[in-house]
């Protein structure tokens, strides 16, 4: 089961709400933050909260207490100078972890030096694949095939260091096959059940979604 980590996502544009969305879906509490009074209510029966604010505002955030969501995500794209601002505050607030939307290499660069955690460009991330990488920390990436089948690339995490893909056996225990593993010294294509694991090892995994998903559950330290 998912921890009680907390996430706010302020923006509710198409970029946000797909992640806010994807979020819900992983089992997380999200707050949703837009100023647009229509797209929170549309959206306050998909998210644990919405709250319609001017999020640029230090005294909104104090009193959205702010500081306690784990995960802040500003997903403001079309306004950068609230976009920087937003994530100013949110880092002065003292979130833990802050991730920004960019429109621009430069605004990226901008949100770096303001100390933004991770800096999102959305036609290179969209937001599921952005979405499922923040709910599962050692997911590195996540591409949906279709509707149903997913090719994941998950860390190896200490608890699997040592272990064959033999004792692992993924494909009796959870449905889903490793395809390849990548290691420090070079990638291994289809490897066999005599292959070890380390940690760090990248495991590239293959299955539908729901095998994917109990998969990286039961692999999670």
């Amino acid at each position: 089961m998912p921890s009680q980590t907390q996430y706010a996502v302020i923006g509710l544009g198409r970029f946000g709400s797909s992640v806010a969305k994807q979020l819900m879906k992983h089992g997380y509490q999200v707050l949703g933050i837009d100023e647009s009074e229509e797209i929170v209510d549309d959206l306050s029966e998909a998210l644990t909260h919405t709250v319609a604010a001017d999020a640029t505002d230090e005294d909104v955030l104090r009193a959205l207490g702010i500081r306690n969501f784990d995960v802040v995500v500003v997903a403001i794209g079309s306004d950068i100078q609230a976009s920087i601002l937003i994530a100013i505050l949110c880092k002065d607030l003292g979130v833990k972890k802050v991730v920004a939307k960019a429109v621009t290499e430069l605004h990226g660069r901008v949100l770096e030096k303001v100390g933004v955690d991770r800096i999102i460009y959305p036609e290179r991330d969209m937001g599921i694949r952005v979405a499922n990488q923040l709910a599962t920390p050692n997911l590195l990436d996540y591409i949906e095939l279709s509707d149903k089948y997913t090719i994941a690339e998950l860390s190896v995490p200490s608890k699997l260091d040592g272990v064959t893909l033999k004792d692992l056996d993924p494909r009796a225990r959870y449905g889903c096959s490793i395809v390849a593993i990548n290691k420090t010294d070079g990638v291994i294509i289809a490897p066999t059940a005599a292959d070890t694991l380390q940690e760090r090892d990248v495991m590239v995994v293959i299955g539908t979604n729901e095998q994917i998903e109990r998969f990286e559950h039961a692999v999670e330290d």
